[in-house]
C-alpha cells in the first residue's frame, strides 16, 4: 500500500469505527471459492475455501553479513521477481503477496484437480530455486535455501484500509493462511531437511501419484504433515544443461 498524507480527525475516526462495527453479519457471504478482489467493498466479505502457498528464505539474516547492499538488492529482486512469476502462473490464482523476503499466494481450489495444479506450482517453485542458485554461483553469490508451506482450508476475505484514501488492501484471515505460513517457516530447517511441507487436508486431496512424492511426519504443534523435495522434471533437466 502506498501512503498518501491525510490529516487524522478523531471525530470522523469514531464515526468510521461505529459504521464498521454496525455492519450486519449478512454482509459476509458464504461462497464455494474465493471471488476476484473487485467484488470486495469496505462493507462486505466472503467466507470461502482456498489453497495457500508460502515461500520463505532460510537464514536470510546471514545474507546481510556476506554481501553488500547492491548485491543483496539483486538477490532479493531476482528471488521475488521469479517466485512471483511462478506463483502467478496458475489460472486459479487469487492473490500474490510480498511480505519482506517471503512471497505467498492464494488460489481458488473448488475441485481436487485444482489442488493438484497448485502442487505443480509448488514443484516448479522448488525447481526455480535450483535455477536461481545456478545464476548466483556464476556471480559468486551465496546459494539460497528456502522453505515452502502449503495448505487448504476456509478463509475470510475482506477489503481493509482507510476508506476514501486509496490506502487499502485485501486481507485473508483463517487457519489456512496461518498454517501455510507456519509450515513454510519450519520447512528446510532442524528436524526437516525437506524444502516442502504440506498440510494433511491438502495432502488428502492430492492424486495418488502426487501423494507418493511425499512422506508423512507427526510434528508437535502441527500434527500430521507431509514433506518432500518435489521438482518439475522438465525444468530440472533444462537447468542441468545450462552452461
Amino acid at each position: 500500500m502506498d501512503g498518501n498524507f491525510k490529516l487524522y480527525n478523531w471525530v470522523t475516526s469514531s464515526a468510521r469505527i461505529k459504521e464498521i462495527l454496525d455492519q450486519p453479519a449478512g454482509a459476509f457471504e458464504e461462497v464455494a471459492g474465493l471471488p476476484d478482489r473487485d467484488k470486495l467493498t469496505f462493507t462486505n466479505g466472503f467466507y470461502g475455501y482456498c489453497s495457500a502457498i508460502f515461500i520463505d528464505i532460510r537464514d536470510s539474516s546471514g545474507l546481510t553479513s556476506e554481501h553488500k547492499r547492491p548485491t543483496l538488492a539483486k538477490i532479493y529482486r531476482s528471488f521475488i521477481s521469479e517466485m512471483v512469476a511462478v506463483l502467478n502462473s496458475d489460472s486459479n490464482v487469487r492473490e500474490v503477496n510480498i511480505v519482506g523476503d517471503c512471497v505467498w499466494a492464494s488460489y481458488k481450489t473448488t475441485d481436487v484437480r485444482h489442488l493438484n495444479d497448485v502442487f505443480d506450482i509448488v514443484a516448479q517453485a522448488n525447481t526455480l530455486l535450483k535455477l536461481l542458485n545456478h545464476h548466483y554461483r556464476k556471480k559468486g553469490i551465496s546459494e539460497l535455501r528456502i522453505g515452502i508451506g502449503v495448505d487448504y482450508g476456509r478463509v475470510l476475505m475482506i477489503k481493509a484500509g482507510f476508506n476514501g484514501s486509496g490506502v487499502n488492501d485485501v486481507v485473508y484471515m483463517g487457519d489456512v493462511v496461518n498454517r501455510a505460513a507456519h509450515l513454510a517457516h519450519e520447512a528446510g530447517r532442524g528436524w526437516s531437511s525437506k524444502t516442502i511441507l504440506v498440510g494433511d487436508v491438502f495432502y488428502s486431496n492430492l492424486n495418488e501419484h502426487n501423494q507418493g512424492l511425499l512422506s508423512s511426519q507427526w510434528v508437535n504443534g502441527l500434527g500430521s504433515i507431509y514433506m518432500g523435495d518435489v521438482i518439475n522434471t522438465g525444468m530440472n533437466e533444462w537447468i542441468d544443461n545450462l552452461s
